[in-house]
């Protein structure tokens, strides 16, 4: 048996089309259940939730704490079987999907990670400087070039992966510090995960025929909306790999980093050169992203010390 979790916020009317693709599902042989975590919405999403009761192995619970971590770590409680396969509430299932991923994970016995394929759904077309994107990091798209086989941890992403649940009857958790929480946050909260989990011996394994398709909103593709998402991204990279290298609480090579980009900003800007003044953008907001994090790793740092005095004596 396997359990699909979700955790989900205020999207109605995304997660009632979501879980009608559910419907349409190949059952795995071994058989399987949902859990969807529903984290404190406001909507009409309990509404949603109870539609679905009689037409899929559906159990919801409420976990009012904020942060999709707090509500995923809950759902792990209900989860049954030996397979725990990870989505969003905007990722939509193609027919085999989790016949897919079962049929991995029986076959590949010494692997502990399985991520899919994911590919935008989008809400309306794109516009053509959405080519400039790094689909990766803003939309959780997987790169089309994998093939089957292993692969690492920054090439599976949350809204289409399992992990062997025994993994999480020892005790492993989801960061709660990490992941989406409100409109400002560090992302990479899955990819946290599976790193640790792969810097313990476990390892992980790309399923090129278990498809979901993230859905890519309207609002997702305005170039303010891209950048705040580099910022989130530079605040998770520096989170998950944090730079010991500081100078006033910033990574030394920040104060290189930064400059750099915003004289190509400015250079773009002068020559007219949209793309490169784009790129440039992004990775000016990614490294400010690193900035705001090692400064609030630092507060919490002190924080922990304050209860703690050996800590800030033993770091000064």
């Amino acid at each position: 048996m396997l359990t699909v979790l979700m955790a989900t916020r205020n999207r109605a009317r995304i997660l009632h089309d979501v879980l009608e693709s559910y419907c349409h599902l190949q059952q795995p042989l071994s058989g399987w259940k949902i859990v969807v975590v529903d984290n404190g919405s406001t909507d009409r999403t309990a509404q949603v939730l109870a539609s679905f009761a009689n037409r899929l192995p559906l159990h919801s619970a409420f976990e009012s704490g904020p942060g999709k971590n707090h509500a995923l770590n809950a759902g792990l409680e209900l989860v049954e079987g030996d397979l725990t396969v990870f989505t969003d509430d905007d990722a939509f299932p193609h027919a085999d999907w989790l016949v897919q991923l079962r049929n991995a994970a029986d076959v590949h016995s010494d692997h502990s990670v399985f991520g899919g394929v994911v590919v935008p759904r989008w809400e309306v077309p794109p516009p053509p400087w959405i080519e400039w994107v790094a689909s990766g990091p803003v939309y959780s798209i997987t790169d089309p070039s994998l093939k089957d086989g292993p692969v690492g941890p920054y090439s599976i992403f949350g809204p289409n992966m399992a992990i062997r649940t025994a993994l999480f009857q020892s005790g492993i958790r989801l960061d709660s510090s990490i992941g989406p929480c409100g409109s400002s946050y560090p992302m990479g909260s899955e990819t946290e995960l599976v790193l640790r989990l792969c810097n313990q011996g476990h390892k992980a394994w790309h399923v090129r025929l278990a498809v979901v398709e993230h859905l890519v909103r309207a609002e997702q593709m305005d170039q303010a909306w891209v950048m705040q998402r580099a910022i989130r991204f530079g605040r998770g990279r520096q989170r998950i790999s944090p730079d010991r290298k500081l100078w006033m609480g910033i990574p030394r090579r920040l104060f290189r980093d930064i400059p750099k980009a915003g004289l190509r900003m400015a250079a773009a800007r002068i020559l007219f050169q949209r793309e490169a003044l784009f790129r440039a953008r992004w990775y000016f907001n990614y490294f400010c992203g690193h900035a705001i994090e090692a400064r609030t790793l630092e507060r919490e740092r002190r924080a922990h010390a304050q209860s703690c005095p050996e800590v800030l004596e033993k770091d000064s």
